[in-house]
């Protein structure tokens, strides 16, 4: 394939924020979003260190597409991934220590993360630098979008409180507690998964029962 086959820039920036959202349309990197989200301030580290991590993979396999082999792809990728995740996580560690400690083994997991490594696989190692770059940015957007969706009802929810600032409990609400444990994640990520596919099958209704008149 060659490096103008496949869509644009444009397309790839606007394709990873809602039409194929990481989170909500691929179901991918399920783990940081079941384990990161019970507050927006370690949701939005991790959607920072992700995005960090995926812009300078895309970067460096673009670069080298055409030096790939079919049989070491997914090496080169994962020692790539590898390198810039061993950054951020030392980066992290030197200046953020408290959030580096509260993220615990996320920030490493990153390295196999199948967002990183299937952005790699369909984009960068096919197409230009540019485009990879959009896809990166565009891609990790989609993924925060979804990072702050969850923490945003877990956090409200559980703690009453948004980014640490009291909200909801400011109010007189003490908190379901349910939401700030591993169940409130997965309830958190249920409805709002539901809601998106509600609201996508809405969206197509009408054009539907139009094509059928």
């Amino acid at each position: 394939m060659s490096s103008t086959d496949g869509p644009t820039a444009g397309e790839r920036f606007l394709n990873g924020i809602l039409p194929e959202n990481p989170v909500y349309r691929s179901l991918l990197g399920m783990c940081p979003v079941l384990a990161v989200t019970a507050g927006m301030k370690p949701a939005m580290t991790m959607a920072g260190a992700v995005l960090f991590v995926l812009v300078m993979a895309n970067i460096i396999i673009s670069l080298i597409r055409n030096l790939l082999q079919a049989h070491l792809r997914i090496l080169v990728f994962t020692l790539t991934i590898a390198a810039f995740v061993t950054i951020i996580d030392r980066f992290l560690a030197a200046f953020m220590y408290s959030m580096s400690k509260e993220l615990g083994p996320y920030i490493p997991l990153i390295i196999v993360n199948c967002i990183i490594i299937s952005r790699c696989e369909v984009c960068s190692s096919k197409q230009r630098v540019f485009t990879a770059i959009a896809d990166a940015v565009g891609v990790s957007l989609g993924f925060a979008l979804a990072l702050a969706s969850i923490a945003t009802v877990r956090e409200l929810l559980g703690s009453g409180t948004w980014f640490g600032l009291p909200i909801l409990s400011a109010l007189g609400w003490k908190g379901w507690a349910v939401m700030i444990l591993p169940p409130g994640a997965f309830l958190a990520l249920g409805v709002l998964l539901g809601g998106v596919n509600w609201y996508g099958q809405r969206k197509k209704t009408p054009s539907t029962e139009v094509a059928k008149g």
